[in-house]
């Protein structure tokens, strides 16, 4: 029996396919899971779920306006790239114009919320992180490896935000969330950068692992990173952020990134950065999920909640 030769056309992206990339969806709701987490970690006892509900949808709100701001202005760029050039900015399908309108409404409107429902520094963080990923990270991408570490400073202020709408202040803890996520992030984006190297090199960007010499150096950073998440991590502990249960999890966690990036460093091929890459994806719920849950100073344990040094008894 013949069969018909394969003539299937790939479905155009829907309207909702199209703002689902436009806001960077997936990115978007990561960015509220540290939020989440900064806010619960803050305060260990009744949560104000009002709040919390305002400040998640603020910041939904302006980590939207960072993404669609950045497409705006990556848009030659993103159309020379596989990876990105169906993008409804890069594709066409929506304008340069009216992204950039979109892009500033959802920031005013994210800023104002937090601003309104949550506080000032919160809002301030906010707008913080969006001048910082539209207005520095993006057009440095194309001038100098050294974005990936300012993207990682961006990526560290979500918890803070959370924090700061739940404590009305930046206390100890905060720091601590901020350094975890800003590490965690240099082998997750090493990774990414090492997969998809040739395809940044087409649309113009300078990554780390692009450049010449630059495949090695990106694999010992990430190397770096993933052995620095094991002491970060119990520093939440030791500071009464969370309890033994997330020093476990901290600690078998940061040590399997840790093996994932000596494999890669070892081989320096894209199946190794590929699994980096997954196992950092597994880490970082893996590890919010454990401070969520495990919140609080440890029975018997000198503890840091707030800033002030909270002593438990014991029997």
């Amino acid at each position: 029996m013949n069969f018909p030769a394969d003539i299937s056309v790939q479905k155009p992206p829907s309207r909702a396919d199209d703002w689902t990339a436009l806001v960077k969806a997936r990115l978007s709701l990561m960015v509220l899971a540290t939020t989440l987490v900064g806010f619960l970690v803050a305060v260990p006892g009744s949560v104000d779920w009002q709040r919390l509900l305002w400040t998640l949808g603020g910041t939904f709100l302006s980590a939207a306006a960072a993404a669609v701001l950045n497409q705006a202005i990556e848009v030659r760029h993103d159309a020379r790239m596989h990876r990105t050039a169906n993008r409804p900015v890069a594709a066409g399908r929506m304008s340069v114009t009216w992204a950039v309108v979109v892009g500033f409404a959802l920031g005013y409107a994210g800023c104002f919320m937090l601003a309104m429902r949550a506080n000032l520094l919160a809002c301030g963080l906010s707008a913080v992180t969006i001048v910082l990923y539209a207005g520095v990270y993006t057009p440095l991408k194309r001038v100098s490896t050294l974005n990936t570490v300012v993207g990682a400073v961006v990526g560290a202020i979500p918890p803070m935000i959370g924090w700061a709408a739940a404590s009305g202040g930046l206390q100890r803890g905060a720091w601590v969330l901020a350094v975890l996520l800003f590490t965690w992030q240099l082998p997750h984006f090493f990774a990414l950068a090492w997969r998809h190297r040739e395809d940044y090199e087409r649309g113009g960007f300078r990554m780390l692992p692009s450049v010449s010499g630059g495949e090695l150096i990106a694999a010992q950073t990430s190397v770096l990173g993933s052995l620095l998440l094991v002491p970060i991590g119990l520093m939440a502990t030791l500071l009464g952020l969370a309890g033994l249960t997330s020093a476990v999890v901290c600690a078998l966690a940061g040590l399997a990134m840790t093996w994932f990036a000596v494999a890669h460093l070892r081989r320096l091929d894209r199946d190794t950065a590929r699994n980096l890459f997954l196992m950092s994806l597994v880490y970082l719920p893996v590890v919010l999920l454990a401070l969520a849950l495990d919140r609080g100073p440890t029975s018997g344990m000198a503890g840091v909640r707030g800033g002030r040094t909270v002593l438990q008894e014991t029997p």
